[in-house]
């Protein structure tokens, strides 16, 4: 019976009556669903098989097998698994265990930590199509038939099926959802489903020599005497014998020449179509890595003597502790550290996972880490491809890439032997995920996922988040902190300029103060580069009539329209719903409408006005939507192509060019004043952070600070460096009012499209809630901080849990049962509750 339950071994049909599956399906549903494995299949599947699965009356699902035994449901009758789609298991028994445990922290199901986990390049996509029903009759149709639903019948007569999207196309339609149905009603079309597979593998056309021409010379002298009069042809031999020499490498010739090396030089494709005819040449096709192989750099790298106690200290660290955390000031080179770390457990025979909060890291990131592991990286995020990050995972399976870079989802990754995991900017609000479910913190997943493999795990950070922080100074996490910066580069030098003050003297221009256009000119004049941080994109957050104070709404949300200046439109940041820019105001009809405070493409606007002979980019998530729009960005800032580089909060992290001298934080109290229990922690990171930035080699740096309370202890606290005070400080109020790390926070919302509704049902399980016998607060509910999004009002419910014994764990069960009950009830059926474990 072992293989039943083993890693994926095959099951011996002999051994049981009936064997079964339970299986993992993409649906909001608290368990696995059981299908019988029939027996023509039950030698060809395992745990982490994909198989594909009837589930209601009509859906057919992809699903995972998460468990083989021999127990058949009590409350239900088994359907059969309809089809397996791999030879080998794409996701291992550890992984499900961690799906698992996801699932029960953060309140959500198993199958939408699957969804979650899962490429959608391994998800199959299920098409509804139409054909013919073979017992319709026109001539006796009881219905008539209207004249665009006899073009599909038409269509129909020839082929044997069609797709909705194929109707839309034939009527000049956007939805052939009603006609189709009409149809289906007259009984003259059937509705079936058919599944696809979305991932399709990389497929190069080659070509190679045929015999005798590849082994023999005569034979191959006879053909271009043969071809002397076909000079096409002749050419295009020439070429390959060229690319390919056939005598002294066969294996090349093996391998072949790809097709379009003849096609792009300029040669006759119908000549080499006529080669491949008279089998001179022999046309195949190879499957290909979309990921080019890399030179590795075997430089090695020198640790300055402060970076090798580091790395001492860590190791020593790990032998008594799991995880370890890695403070180091901006430009102390952590990543040296990582990369020392990353060899020695590779050379181990181990994996290794390197987490970054976002895509925008990984740019300059990833060039270094590849220069010294080559081939032996994956890099997963995003901007890939689908059919991209089904190779990495392919890759991790096989065992191509064992070291992959990635943001949060490659924990999902199936990896087998995980030796170490290394989150560099830990405190990074990026690694949580806010929607959909499984609502996670990578971080935190990732130190579970290590304790699954009983690896290590080494969190790095210039501005560590109080939670680990707090987790060091109680030892739970082992400790080392790296106070120098690498080489001769210095700490910058802080300015605090007073917005108001300027105001009043009139030298505020354009949004900025006189300090901060003197510093930026000066550094212009050096022939040096700036960095300008605000961290809102956007021309401006709204727009406003000066006459009656109309501002214009977002119809779906309770948010302003941010005015876009670029695209002339205003945008709800949202939903996406966007409108043009009215002409008058639509309340009064005044023509006096004007922008109001600032977003990264007001200030790239600005700059330009300021400093004309400035070369000006901007980066934010609207510069930023295509695959390689982060990298020509870097680039063009990096080769000096850019003077001046305006963004968002991506400019903020881990990045490193030479000639930044000059930061410039436009509004720090955007950052700080927030109705946030975090607020204070996150200013001093954004900060200091993006005050790293400046001066990263023999240049002292200079960091302007904009605001209008220069008078706030934080400003002190990042000019001091005064981390460790400043965090004493935030404790002792996170203390008093009961906040992590000292309780358990949890958010519930209820959602509907009518805020009564809505409302009351956030009330009745708050209530209910305060019966769950553990230590707990309950506070609320609230309208929500944005209290309608998509046309959904949100109530929240906040409850601080005591951290001691099994509380959180007894609470989230009882919420979970609560939550499920109003559901069930008329009144609350279509009410959703979002549960989100550690709120960010």
């Amino acid at each position: 019976m072992e293989d039943l339950f083993g890693d994926n071994t095959s099951l011996d049909a002999t051994s049981a009556p009936a064997i079964f599956a339970d299986i993992i399906l993409p649906v909001p549903i608290p368990r696995m669903f059981t299908y019988r494995i029939p027996r023509s299949m039950e030698k060809s599947v395992g745990i982490g098989y994909r198989v594909i699965v009837q589930f209601g009356r009509k859906k057919v699902l992809t699903g995972i097998i998460g468990k083989v035994h021999q127990k058949p449901p009590k409350d239900y009758e088994t359907k059969p698994i309809l089809e397996v789609l791999d030879d080998h298991p794409v996701v291992n028994p550890l992984q499900i265990k961690f799906w698992f445990w996801m699932a029960e922290y953060y309140c959500c199901q198993i199958g939408e930590v699957m969804n979650a986990a899962l490429p959608s390049g391994l998800k199959l996509s299920s098409e509804s199509r139409i054909q013919l029903n073979p017992n319709f009759d026109q001539e006796h149709c009881k219905f008539p038939i209207d004249p665009r639903e006899q073009v599909i019948l038409d269509v129909l007569e020839s082929k044997p099926e069609l797709t909705y999207e194929d109707c839309g196309k034939l009527l000049g339609i956007k939805s052939s959802y009603e006609i189709i149905k009409s149809l289906v009603a007259k009984e003259a079309v059937l509705v079936y489903e058919q599944v696809k597979d979305k991932y399709t593998p990389k497929v190069e056309n080659r070509i190679r020599l045929k015999e005798p021409f590849s082994s023999s010379k005569e034979a191959l002298e006879q053909l271009f005497e043969k071809l002397s009069k076909s000079t096409k042809q002749e050419e295009i031999l020439l070429k390959y014998l060229q690319e390919i020499p056939v005598f002294l490498s066969p294996e090349k010739n093996e391998k072949g020449l790809e097709k379009k090396t003849i096609t792009d030089a300029g040669l006759s494709p119908s000549s080499l179509k006529t080669l491949i005819k008279n089998e001179v040449l022999e046309e195949f096709k190879v499957i290909v890595s979309r990921f080019d192989n890399l030179p590795v750099d075997d430089r090695e790298i020198h640790l300055a003597e402060f970076q090798e106690e580091g790395l001492s200290s860590i190791k020593e660290q790990f032998d008594q502790k799991q995880t370890v955390l890695l403070h180091g000031i901006t430009g102390s080179g952590k990543t040296e550290i990582y990369i020392n770390l990353i060899r020695e457990v590779l050379d181990s025979g181990s994996q290794v996972l390197l987490l970054l909060p976002e895509i925008a890291l990984t740019t300059q990131i990833v060039g270094r880490l590849q220069k010294v592991f080559g081939s032996e990286m994956g890099i997963y995020h995003s901007k890939h491809s689908d059919n991209e990050r089904v190779e990495v995972w392919q890759g991790v399976l096989s065992g191509r890439f064992s070291f992959v870079v990635g943001v949060r989802s490659a924990i999902f990754l199936p990896f087998d032997s995980l030796g170490m995991i290394i989150v560099d900017e830990e405190h990074e609000p990026s690694y949580k995920q806010f929607d959909p479910a499984p609502r996670f913190q990578a971080r935190d997943a990732a130190i579970m996922l290590s304790w699954l493999h009983q690896s290590k795990t080494l969190l790095g950070s210039a501005t560590p988040s109080y939670e680990s922080f707090y987790n060091a100074r109680t030892q739970k996490y082992g400790y080392v902190h790296l106070d120098k910066r690498f080489g001769k580069a210095q700490l910058p030098e802080f300015h605090v300029a007073d917005i108001l003050v300027d105001k009043k003297k009139n030298l505020l221009k354009l949004d900025f103060t006189r300090l901060m256009r003197e510093k930026i000119q000066q550094a212009l004049d050096r022939q040096e580069q700036v960095l300008i941080f605000q961290n809102r994109r956007g021309y401006a957050p709204y727009i406003s009539c000066e006459e009656c104070g109309w501002i214009p709404d977002c119809e779906h949300c309770d948010v302003n329209l941010t005015y876009h200046q670029y695209s002339e439109e205003m945008r709800c940041h949202y939903c996406g719903f966007k409108e043009k820019v009215p002409r008058a105001c639509p309340a009064c009809g005044s023509h006096k409408l004007t922008t109001v405070g600032i977003g990264t493409e007001r200030l790239e606007e600005s700059l330009s006005l300021l400093f004309p002979e400035a070369r000006i980019g901007r980066m934010d998530l609207d510069t930023t939507r295509s695959k390689y729009a982060y990298q020509r960005i870097f680039d063009e800032f990096a080769s000096g192509n850019l003077d001046i580089l305006v963004g968002t909060q991506m400019i903020t992290k881990g990045l490193d060019f030479d000639r930044v001298t000059v930061v410039g934080i436009v509004d720090a109290d955007r950052i700080l004043y927030f109705p946030d229990f975090r607020s204070g922690e996150r200013a001093y990171q954004q900060i200091t952070q993006v005050a790293g930035r400046a001066g990263r080699r023999d240049r002292q740096g200079s960091v302007i600070i904009q605001t209008r309370r220069p008078d706030n202890i934080v400003f002190d606290q990042v000019i001091q460096g005064n981390y460790t005070e400043f965090y004493m400080t935030e404790m002792a109020e996170r203390q008093r009012f009961f906040y992590p790390p000292f309780v358990k926070n949890i958010k519930v919302t209820a959602r509907h499209k009518e805020a009564k509704i809505a409302e009351k049902a956030a009330r009745h399980l708050a209530n209910l809630l305060k019966e769950i016998p553990v230590k707990k607060i309950i506070l609320g509910p609230e309208k929500g901080l944005i209290g309608k999004v998509k046309n959904q009002y949100l109530f929240d419910i906040y409850i601080k849990l005591d951290k001691t014994g099994n509380t959180p764990a007894i609470f989230k069960h009882e919420m979970n049962q609560l939550i499920f009950e109003l559901n069930t009830q008329k009144e609350f059926k279509s009410v959703r509750f979002v549960v989100d474990v550690d709120p960010y």
